[in-house]
């Protein structure tokens, strides 16, 4: 099915420059950009459960939707309760420090669109807020929504190496 949509776009491609009647040059730009696209793996192509190939945005959502669910489905039932709450160390400043210290610069900043420079860049006073407000998460339980978001990105694979 993506071979067929593909081959649906490149015929429609060499009509467009068969009915060109802009300009010589306009024809062949849009050849050289025919050309010159780089050939990748399927692009937006996943499999269903049952091996089908999804083209639709819809149908491809839904499936990694499904995947994810799979595979971050808990199958340890619910936890037991316990008698007195557990506690451990806190969380230290130079923990904290040294953790951003080590993450790499120029990476993609996350739902929180808050790059790492910027937390890098916080000094003493951000760094203890930071732990400051670490350790409440920590002793309390309690996660805020906005740190349970992630952002999952889809990398394709090499040519013909398609599975999910």
């Amino acid at each position: 099915m993506c071979n067929e949509a593909k081959e649906e776009w490149i015929n429609g491609q060499w009509k467009e420059i068969e009915d060109c009647k802009k300009s010589i040059a306009y024809m062949h730009q849009t050849i050289n950009d025919i050309a010159s696209k780089k050939r990748t793996a399927q692009g937006g192509c996943i499999k269903s459960k049952d091996g089908k190939i999804l083209m639709e945005t819809s149908d491809i959502l839904e499936r990694w939707s499904e995947y994810i669910q799979e595979l971050f489905y808990d199958e340890r039932g619910q936890q037991p309760e316990t008698q007195k709450p557990i506690e451990g160390p806190p969380i230290l400043k130079a923990e904290v420090e040294k953790t951003i210290n080590d993450m790499k610069n120029g990476k993609a900043a996350g739902p929180d669109q808050i790059p790492i420079e910027l937390l890098q860049a916080l000094g003493n006073w951000g760094i203890d807020q930071l732990t400051k407000l670490l350790n409440r998460i920590y002793d309390t339980g309690n996660i805020p929504k906005d740190m349970l978001i992630s952002t999952f990105i889809t990398l394709q694979k090499k040519t013909g190496s398609y599975r999910m």
